[in-house]
């Protein structure tokens, strides 16, 4: 069965194409994508088929049918895993930086995917053959604590738990400059970026609701150490919104300077704190990972004449 959405038009989306309004509402989706689904008649504006120029009014009521993804054989590997904690519901694991989540086309191996199959082989198929068990995922070159579901009822729980805004998750980060202010709050929509589709940005139309919370660490002159906190889960969202206020992350060669600092590949960030309640038990469970080495020295380089940030957590 395919998964169905239903939106409505806000009055400020009013005039806005109907790819584009879709894109905007489904980051995790290209806008060819989009497009694709629109041709073959799985989009309805009130009712009935549109073409994906449509332009939208405010109220109308626009419905998206996904159907599930084709299945592709997704083969166990056995790649070293760091895993914190596991039962017969779910799995933590802490993600190297430079591992790719889950399968995609044209990278069907060495994926955290392939690691998890081999090392767990009850793992929930809710989110369909290409990620089983992933609840949620980082970026590639970001390193930290996931969750992953081994069976249905704990990953719709869990999904459950973070659309309601009711997992804890803490990050921290190198960002370019130093910040005038100790701590802040970034609340900016987020929606693919108008001319850059690979790349997310700010967006006055079309976004999603994005809010993050961030409080100064460390500073070091041109550079600052951040721990942030996420009320939502959007895509490239940390990225985004350092980026947004000027001040992008260290290494990050999407959103930010276009040549490496500090020996970094990647952006520098980690996913160091992860909590929720057990899907089965309901008990709090909180998690916290170290830096990684190679993130570690890139600080213990900066240290001569860094100032600490206030104390206390987000």
């Amino acid at each position: 069965m395919p998964d169905i959405e239903f939106f409505r038009v806000a009055d400020e989306q009013a005039g806005c194409r109907l790819d584009v309004f879709l894109t905007g509402e489904n980051p995790e989706l290209s806008r060819s994508h989009i497009q694709k689904l629109i041709a073959e008649e799985l989009v309805t504006v009130n009712g009935r088929t549109a073409r994906a120029n449509y332009r939208l009014h405010a109220a109308d009521e626009v419905v998206l049918r996904v159907p599930p993804p084709r299945e592709l054989a997704v083969q166990p590997e056995n790649i070293p895993l760091d895993i914190y904690y596991q039962d017969a519901d779910l799995v933590v694991v802490n993600k190297p930086r430079g591992l790719v989540v889950h399968p995609a086309e044209g990278n069907f191996s060495g994926t955290l995917v392939n690691a998890l199959l081999y090392h767990c082989r009850d793992l929930s198929g809710v989110n369909g053959v290409l990620r089983p068990g992933i609840v949620h995922r980082l970026d590639k070159d970001t390193a930290g604590l996931l969750m992953v579901a081994k069976n249905d009822a704990a990953h719709i729980e869990l999904a459950r738990q973070l659309k309601d805004r009711l997992v804890a998750r803490r990050y921290l980060a190198l960002a370019h400059g130093n910040f005038k202010e100790d701590a802040g709050t970034v609340d900016a929509p987020i929606g693919r970026h108008p001319r850059d589709r690979q790349r997310m940005a700010v967006v006055a139309r079309g976004g999603r609701p994005a809010v993050t919370h961030y409080r100064v660490r460390r500073r070091y002159g041109q550079y600052t150490l951040l721990e942030l906190r996420l009320e939502t889960g959007r895509t490239h969202q940390i990225r985004v919104h350092l980026a947004y206020l000027g001040h992008p992350l260290a290494g990050d060669l999407k959103y930010g300077p276009a040549q490496t600092h500090l020996g970094l590949q990647g952006q520098f960030l980690h996913a160091y704190l992860l909590g929720f309640n057990h899907p089965r038990s309901g008990e709090y469970m909180e998690f916290t990972a170290p830096l990684p080495v190679e993130l570690q020295a890139v600080l213990d380089r900066l240290d001569i004449g860094g100032t600490d940030g206030p104390s206390g957590l987000c």
